[in-house]
């Protein structure tokens, strides 16, 4: 019987699809992501479940739809900012905490953005401990005037540096994950790693800035890129590449406001339920399991993380509750025949559904405050351009179809629905701020010089 593998899981900041090298990209440098690609199985219909950071990663967690745990919305505002009393519920189980209960070690170094109240962070999730940032990058003091407080490092549940220099912290972090695998060499891990970059602002250490062709932003990409590599050297060096999972992706699409990002050939940016909102790179590799230089074209999400790692790690998934994720295992293996576990994928903006797809068909109901009718064929229209809805009107009933059951289930805010399988976001009665601002503090950093929000 094969022993409990290893898993490593990589989610980038605001990563668009077509910003590898592997898929497409020809201003970006990843030549270890391209040899990941090489080596494992690369992913082209792969979505997260929502087009912005909070929900998409609360989902990923959870393996539900945003409005499943209460993550739509948060007070009104897109993402988690700085002091919110709200956050992933201590109720809702992360695939972090099984695997941690199925005998993993589990760390999480980066990102989380699931909250910063104490009750919220990942070492309330199922982490054994925690080096990161508890939201974006851009939550910290930038210009004079800020109303956000000193942007936090974490170790577990303390801030160890305010304002830390950014362009030193992607090393801090590979450094931090290297130390992880090395002290687990003999037990089962995992390691959840989630960049910083390519959020706003881009803060690229010196070298990847000189060799660029794309600015900033190709310097971030190689950032990544490099950090790809120490990691997937590491494994080798101790042994561990056999039985390791490695799994790389990004929390939604690229920005790509002439900042040198790309979702080609997807239309639309983080944010939009477009496809180039929600379908990202996915990339897995596990030599002993996974087949080398595949591809594969079936729709599956982040979600579905959830229930194929927790059985990879013997861990069994929650029955008192719904998990919307989907046993992928069979696509991971190439096994003959297999196929997207989903009828359909429902594109969530806030806690308003504004698409369906299913098959190749994707409908579009509504688009920020107005409704469309907009029906597109993703195998030979992947760049939503030619509205097909009058010329199937039996697709559109059938979808329509999935899209009422849908509200009923999850709820739709603009239509008018509920939910009646929603489960509430977690709340604290006294919310604070990690930091305050201290005239007195030796910050390395008192205020970033780059004045970008992503």
């Amino acid at each position: 019987m094969q022993k409990q593998p290893n898993i490593v899981l990589i989610n980038c900041d605001d990563l668009g699809y077509g910003d590898l090298g592997c898929y497409g990209s020809r201003v970006n440098k990843t030549p270890a992501l391209d040899r990941m690609a090489a080596e494992g199985t690369r992913f082209t219909d792969f979505y997260m479940a929502s087009p912005v950071c909070s929900p998409s990663r609360g989902a990923m967690m959870t393996g539900c739809y945003p409005p499943r745990i209460g993550f739509g919305a948060f007070e009104g505002r897109w993402v988690l900012f700085p002091g919110q009393p709200v956050g992933l519920n201590p109720n809702e189980i992360t695939i972090a905490r099984l695997l941690r209960d199925a005998g993993y070690a589990t760390k999480l170094v980066g990102k989380w953005h699931c909250g910063d109240q104490k009750d919220f962070l990942p070492t309330r999730h199922g982490f054994d401990s925690y080096y990161g940032l508890p939201y974006s990058n851009d939550m910290g003091i930038q210009k004079p005037d800020d109303v956000y407080p000193p942007l936090p490092l974490l170790r577990d549940e303390d801030v160890i540096q305010e304002q830390p220099d950014q362009r030193a912290l992607t090393e801090r972090y590979v450094e931090e994950a290297v130390r992880f695998i090395r002290e687990n060499t003999g037990n089962p891990f995992f390691l959840y790693f989630a960049h910083m970059h390519v959020h706003l602002p881009l803060y690229a250490p010196d070298r990847f800035m000189r060799e660029s062709e794309n600015g900033a932003y190709g310097a971030a990409v190689a950032c990544i890129d490099w950090a790809m590599d120490v990691l997937l050297h590491e494994l080798k060096k101790q042994g561990l590449d056999e039985n390791t999972l490695v799994i790389f992706t990004s929390d939604n699409g690229s920005r790509t406001r002439g900042e040198g990002g790309s979702n080609d050939p997807l239309r639309g940016t983080k944010g939009t339920t477009w496809e180039g909102g929600q379908r990202v790179p996915c990339l897995m590799r596990w030599p002993s399991q996974i087949p080398a230089g595949a591809t594969c074209k079936e729709m599956v999400t982040a979600m579905d993380f959830y229930p194929s790692l927790a059985a990879l790690g013997g861990a069994a998934c929650p029955q008192d509750r719904i998990i919307d994720g989907k046993d992928i295992r069979p696509l991971m293996y190439a096994q003959e025949g297999a196929a997207s576990p989903h009828d359909a994928f429902f594109y969530y903006k806030r806690n308003t559904l504004e698409a369906v797809r299913s098959g190749k068909w994707k409908l579009h109901v509504r688009k920020d405050d107005h409704e469309v009718q907009e029906l597109y064929d993703l195998e030979t229209d992947v760049g939503e351009v030619q509205n097909v809805y009058e010329a199937h009107p039996g697709v559109v009933r059938d979808l329509m179809a999935k899209i009422a059951a849908c509200r009923r289930d999850l709820g739709d805010e603009d239509a008018g629905f509920a939910g009646e399988n929603i489960r509430p976001i977690g709340r604290v009665a006294h919310p604070d701020t990690l930091t305050h601002f201290d005239p007195e503090h030796p910050y390395i950093i008192a205020m970033y010089d780059l004045k970008d929000r992503g």
